[in-house]
Parts: structure tokens; C-alpha cells; sequence
């Protein structure tokens, strides 16, 4: 049995430690999961390339945001992003939308802020300067939708 990744909120969604990598040689990817205002926060730190890595994230996240409802992925500690991972986030994002589930992109690097700009994608993805931002734009959506 392996072991799993448990947040503080019984409610939440647990996440086998397998899903989540850290310092493999043939991933350059890691994820880091918590909590904040409700909602799962997703701590990526490295790149988000190929198709394992791109894969891993969309993954993890179509595992996660059923229970949880409402995700945001920290991109703080992303370097850098190739096509296969603007794939999968626009996959990720379009599955998310049509399910009616609470995605938010925070903290992007320069230069993975301006690949979004360059793609035209900062028109299709919520993207905030910090994390809490995009928590409390989640919940002011919330409360005008309800």
C-alpha cells in the first residue's frame, strides 16, 4: 500500500505519495499540495515539459479538484514551460471550466508570464500575482454566482 499525502481538511481529497515527485533524475518536476482559504493550493517547483512531467501535473490535478472543487496551481517555482506543457495546462483549464470546478494560476516568473502573454493564454487562464489573490478572487466568484 502506499502511502498517501493528507491535508488538514478531512474533506479533501488524499493524494498517493506516488502521484507527487520529488528530486527523480528523470522528472524535473515537483508538487507540493496544501491548503488555503478552502481550497487545495498546488506548489509546483522546477519545469513543466515533456510529457511525463506536463502529464504528472494534469494528473495529480483531475485527481484532486473533484473532492476539492476548487484548485490553484503556484507556478512561483516554475523555470520553465515547453508546448506539451501549455498542452496540458489548456487541457487541464478547458476540463476544469466544463466540469465547473475553481482553477487559478498564481505567482508566474517573468518568463513564464510572458510565454502566457506570447500565447495569447492570459486571456484563457486566471492568472494572479499570489496565491491568496487568486484564493479570494475563487471566493468573491463564489458568493456573486450564488
Amino acid at each position: 500500500m502506499k502511502p498517501e499525502l493528507s491535508f488538514p481538511d478531512a474533506s479533501l481529497p488524499r493524494i498517493p505519495a506516488g502521484a507527487i515527485r520529488r528530486n527523480e533524475n528523470r522528472l524535473k518536476l515537483s508538487l507540493e499540495a496544501g491548503t488555503l482559504g478552502g481550497a487545495v493550493v498546488l506548489h509546483c517547483q522546477g519545469r513543466i515539459i515533456f510529457h511525463s512531467e506536463a502529464r504528472t501535473l494534469a494528473t495529480l490535478v483531475a485527481e484532486v479538484l473533484p473532492s476539492a472543487r476548487r484548485l490553484v496551481i503556484d507556478l512561483a517555482g516554475i523555470d520553465s514551460i515547453d508546448s506539451v506543457g501549455l498542452g496540458e495546462l489548456v487541457l487541464t483549464h478547458m476540463w476544469a471550466e466544463a466540469a465547473g470546478y475553481g482553477l487559478k494560476f498564481a505567482c508566474p516568473k517573468r518568463s513564464v508570464r510572458y510565454l502566457f502573454e506570447a500565447t495569447n493564454l492570459v486571456s484563457l487562464f486566471d492568472i494572479y500575482p499570489s496565491v491568496p489573490e487568486a484564493v479570494a478572487a475563487m471566493l468573491q466568484e463564489e458568493i456573486h454566482s450564488s
